[in-house]
């Protein structure tokens, strides 16, 4: 069996993990410690949310197996909750009862950057320099991890760009082009609906769809800080961009912008009425480039489809190549369990997955690597992948990724309402500035 650490190694590695994490954890347990100073190969544990039958999880499962190979005994323990509410609930629970996992998917939410402050996750920015990969990654990869106050405790796996997709056979027969602002869009869905036309196609089961239109009015109207300042009661929806968020979003409702029973319908639902071409646009990431840029394409729309980024607005302050442009949920490091077995399998495993990650057609987190254009893409899976390189510096944030979950649970609910009619905007923001004043000080001491 190949040794998997000398003694100055192991010293070297669980100095980190204690300058890095502020604990040893199971780097000074003697159990996983031979006479010789070696850490034994073991089992580890990463507790995910993501698709079972995904490349990040099928990527890192080939990648333990051939780290199994060179040191016997070690293996590597999915955990796998993709539904996202049950996730959460087993990650909170796990993390009260002090039996997080070695390793744990979280987003950079409130919950996650309490258990930092707690001391109980690796800080990444100081483990991935100490694996010299850091300069590999994305800017923006790694700024969509981070906290508030710039300090990142979560590894990228995924680096996307979110379009919204459109059928330029749909808008001609509408009469209507791309839109130029988001203030466009309520009259562009009224013209496609008297053109018997749905104007777009939403997964409104799941919410967070929805809600990712509310946060692009304020990210035009007042940048990424009005999120941050909202979430902490420092802002409101009262205040001038909340306002103007607070009406667009009545506005696409009463201009019936998304299909008929949207609230029940589900991500493949609304796939399938842009894929077959009942509906003009759907907005949705990369992560969707097989289903909308390859030759799988309902061949009947296939040369209709094409994409825009997120409109700017008279009055914006962030830059048209600036949208939302997600590094999906974030890995952390149980700063409890950190030791140089977990500390040398990261490094295998990350300077590995950007390549084999970037073979199945995905941009990958790092810019070290070239993503494969699959055979059977169109045209637009290339113009997609291209965008990435023209990105601004300011990101517009998913505000379920930064909300209390209290308060973002409230926002998903009373968006259905208000986009449907039950509720006018002064009761929306009268209840969303009440849920904030309730539950920011919770939150964000």
């Amino acid at each position: 069996m190949k040794k998997l650490f000398r003694a100055a190694a192991v010293a070297a590695v669980a100095a980190l993990a204690l300058t890095a994490c502020g604990g040893g954890g199971a780097a000074s347990d003697p159990s996983n410690v031979s006479p010789t100073g070696e850490i034994k190969p073991r089992e580890i544990s990463w507790l995910l949310s993501r698709p079972a039958d995904g490349a990040v999880i099928n990527i890192m499962k080939k990648l333990a197996d051939d780290y199994a190979k060179d040191h016997p005994g070690f293996a590597l323990n999915l955990i796998t909750t993709p539904d996202r509410p049950s996730y959460i609930q087993k990650l909170e629970t796990l993390a009260a009862a002090n039996k997080l996992p070695e390793l744990f998917d979280t987003d950079a939410t409130p919950f996650a950057q309490e258990l930092a402050k707690q001391g109980k996750m690796v800080d990444a920015d100081k483990l991935l320099k100490s694996l010299d990969i850091y300069d590999d990654y994305r800017p923006g990869a790694l700024d969509y991890q981070r906290f508030d106050d710039g300090s990142l405790y979560m590894i990228p796996f995924q680096f996307e760009l979110e379009f919204i997709w459109y059928n330029k056979a749909l808008m001609q027969r509408a009469g209507v082009s791309v839109p130029k602002s988001l203030d466009d869009i309520p009259a562009m869905c009224t013209a496609l609906r008297n053109a018997g036309i749905t104007p777009i196609a939403i997964d409104g089961q799941d919410q967070w769809p929805l809600e990712r239109y509310i946060a692009y009015q304020p990210f035009r109207e007042a940048g990424p800080d009005f999120v941050q300042k909202l979430k902490k009661g420092e802002a409101s929806f009262s205040d001038a961009a909340g306002q103007k968020t607070v009406k667009w979003m009545a506005d696409l409702g009463k201009a019936k912008c998304f299909q008929e029973g949207f609230s029940a319908q589900g991500y493949s639902d609304a796939q399938n009425q842009f894929t077959s071409g009942q509906a003009a646009m759907y907005n949705i990431g990369t992560w969707e480039l097989p289903s909308l840029a390859t030759n799988k394409l309902n061949p009947d729309v296939r040369d209709d489809i094409d994409f825009f980024t997120l409109p700017t607005t008279g009055s914006s302050v962030t830059a048209a190549n600036e949208f939302v442009s997600p590094s999906g949920i974030g890995m952390a490091v149980n700063s409890k369990t950190y030791d140089p077995l977990v500390s040398d399998f990261l490094k295998f495993a990350l300077e590995k997955y950007p390549a084999e990650y970037a073979a199945t057609g995905a941009l990958s987190p790092t810019t070290n690597v070239q993503t494969t254009i699959p055979a059977n893409a169109t045209p637009l899976y290339k113009k997609a992948l291209e965008t990435a390189n023209t990105l601004g510096d300011k990101q517009a944030m998913p505000w379920d990724t930064q909300l209390d979950p209290t308060t973002n649970g409230r926002l998903q609910q009373e968006l259905v309402l208000l986009v449907q009619g039950n509720i006018t905007p002064e009761q929306f923001t009268k209840t969303m500035d009440d849920a904030i004043k309730q539950n920011a000080p919770k939150f964000f001491k």
